[in-house]
């Protein structure tokens, strides 16, 4: 009898012990406040271009991911996050209006990606109009996630299959020194979208605070990744 009158006592006092406390997160960037990436922030506004990044589901939670941050550079971008969109938010999301301006003069939407043999698409003209007239503006589509999932998600989408694309053609050394690339060309998703934005935007000063934004990222997670303590070189 004694012994049954222990065993309530024992898993009540096991009941009683306090769960571990979350760690706290910063409401704007939605990293973990030690790993708060908001000091790399710089904000910046586009003449040409809105920027619509679409992020796969296991970038969200990615400590070295760049998608949000280009988010929260850009004034005019929107991010979703997902792998399968339903067609109508979809389509809302890359045709539908933004603001007022998109009313009076609707901007065309380009995917950001490269041509691929097997799924051929037209390239855009991202040049401004001779003969002095209002240059196009643009809705670019980011797809932030590996090369694999970015395959996977636009497979997955007809309506990301129809869009015409800007494929970088000529682009810098990579200064992600932090997370693994394959070849030195192969882009983070903030630093193709600055490529992209150099193409389109005539000033460059949007492209060079996205490379500040860039670096400043970089510095904050070198503690936590010793290897990147030296930041890769840029090309001449």
């Amino acid at each position: 009898m004694a012994s049954s009158a222990t065993t309530p006592h024992s898993c009540a006092t096991a009941d009683a012990q306090p769960a571990p406390a979350r760690r706290a997160h910063c409401a704007v960037c939605l990293r973990p406040a030690r790993t708060c990436i908001c000091a790399a922030v710089r904000r910046v506004h586009l003449e040409r271009t809105q920027v619509l990044v679409l992020m796969h589901p296991e970038e969200a939670g990615h400590a070295k991911g760049t998608g949000r941050l280009l988010h929260l550079c850009l004034a005019e971008s929107r991010l979703l996050v997902g792998d399968a969109f339903e067609q109508d938010a979809l389509s809302s999301a890359l045709f539908g209006p933004w603001c007022s301006r998109d009313e009076r003069t609707p901007p065309r939407a380009a995917l950001l990606y490269p041509q691929t043999p097997e799924r051929p698409a037209d390239i855009i003209d991202v040049a401004a109009p001779a003969g002095g007239a209002a240059p196009d503006r643009l809705r670019l589509v980011v797809l932030d996630a590996t090369w694999r999932k970015s395959r996977q998600m636009l497979s997955a989408h007809p309506a990301l299959q129809a869009l015409p694309r800007l494929p970088l053609t000529q682009v810098p050394t990579s200064r992600y020194a932090i997370r693994k690339a394959h070849a030195a060309h192969q882009l983070s998703t903030l630093e193709a979208t600055a490529c992209a934005v150099s193409l389109i935007e005539p000033d460059a000063a949007p492209v060079n605070a996205l490379q500040e934004s860039m670096d400043a990222f970089v510095a904050l997670h070198r503690p936590f990744w010793p290897h990147a303590a030296s930041p890769r070189p840029t090309e001449p």
